[in-house]
């Protein structure tokens, strides 16, 4: 199934300028609860992900680095351990599967390299749960009252 169902688009998620600063990224992931934000360029184009570790790492090799002077830092100065690499928006929810072992959501971009939003994790979870669900690796409520009958019988 194409992700395009289950996307939230650009402008209900929560995502940073390569130009914002240190500090204003500390305050978003803090005020909305999160451990990883998408960042953008100026032209809308997907740079990447910043995680709360990379802003530790950088707390860590910056002795000098106050919470005050963290202002003066931009995000594009702040080196990323990781880079979760986005998907088209033409992808299968299948091709998602293996992001999801490994980030909370998976960045969509267009053609063009531009960010227009993000699956989550819960989503690609949901969708695998309905797969099984619709198959046999779930008895049915048929199959659980039989397995029950079948316990009664043997005592």
């Amino acid at each position: 199934m194409n992700i395009a169902f289950f996307l939230l688009p650009k402008k209900d998620v929560i995502h940073l300028n390569i130009n914002s600063t240190m500090r204003q990224a500390l305050e978003r992931m803090k005020y909305h609860r999160y451990t990883s934000v998408p960042i953008i360029d100026d032209d809308g184009k997907y740079v990447g992900v910043l995680t709360e570790g990379d802003l530790l790492w950088k707390m860590k090799n910056s002795p000098e680095l106050t919470f005050m002077n963290t202002q003066k830092i931009p995000l594009k100065d702040i080196e990323r351990h990781s880079f979760n690499i986005p998907v088209n928006v033409d992808a299968q929810m299948e091709d998602l599967f293996s992001y999801a072992t490994e980030q909370n959501f998976v960045s969509v971009v267009d053609d063009n390299g531009i960010f227009i939003g993000i699956v989550r994790r819960s989503e690609i979870i949901k969708y695998c749960l309905n797969l099984l669900n619709s198959s046999h690796y779930f008895p049915t409520p048929k199959m659980k009252d039989r397995n029950s009958e079948r316990s009664l019988s043997l005592t």
